[in-house]
């Protein structure tokens, strides 16, 4: 038997995104986004009003990076979203985390972070059925920890996920199965 929820964003999990920009006087401001996705292999989607800091600072420089966020650093994510860039500039430093610039968008890199997609504006939308912006990913960065050879372990990233029902955060690092082949043991 199933039982009725109240609606929410019951898509799970959802990823937990490090958005980070340069505010006008090139400090460093971080937000967590949960409702984000690739739309293409290249391009990203972040579902974001315009009255966040973050999008501001994205129109006004045209850039900007998101970074997957870990378990080793779950208070830190928290903080960037439950602080508004609006009433505290200085996050980054409360955070006790680090920034170093990119050398392909004008955006920081949160250097505590295991994956990074730099990310150049391509347009904000705003519709009916959705909002946000949406950026063209030129590049893409791995800290050393959390490679096997030349490939990202997800394990070693350990990467957290929202839920949106209990709002918790979990860790998703176990790998479960083989993708484009343990479907395959179905096939006649």
């Amino acid at each position: 038997m199933r039982k009725k929820l109240n609606l929410t964003e019951g898509i799970f999990p959802m990823p937990v995104l490090m958005v980070a920009t340069y505010n006008e006087d090139g400090s460093v401001n971080v937000m967590n986004a949960a409702w984000g996705t690739m739309v293409e292999r290249d391009i990203v989607a972040l579902n974001l009003t315009e009255t966040h800091k973050t999008v501001q600072n994205i129109k006004a420089r045209g850039a900007f990076t998101v970074s997957i966020a870990d378990a080793a650093h779950v208070v830190a994510a928290d903080f960037f979203g439950v602080v508004s860039g609006n009433k505290e500039p200085k996050k980054l430093e409360s955070s006790g985390l680090t920034a170093e610039k990119s050398p392909n968008v004008d955006a920081p890199i949160i250097c505590e972070f295991p994956l990074c997609l730099e990310c150049e504006f391509i347009e904000y939308q705003d519709s009916a059925y959705g909002l946000g912006v949406i950026g063209k990913v030129v590049n893409v960065t791995a800290d050393e920890r959390v490679m096997n050879g030349d490939k990202v372990d997800i394990s070693l990233v350990d990467a957290i996920a929202f839920d949106p029902y209990t709002h918790g955060y979990y860790r998703v690092s176990q790998r479960v199965g083989e993708a484009f082949k343990d479907g395959l043991k179905l096939k006649a």
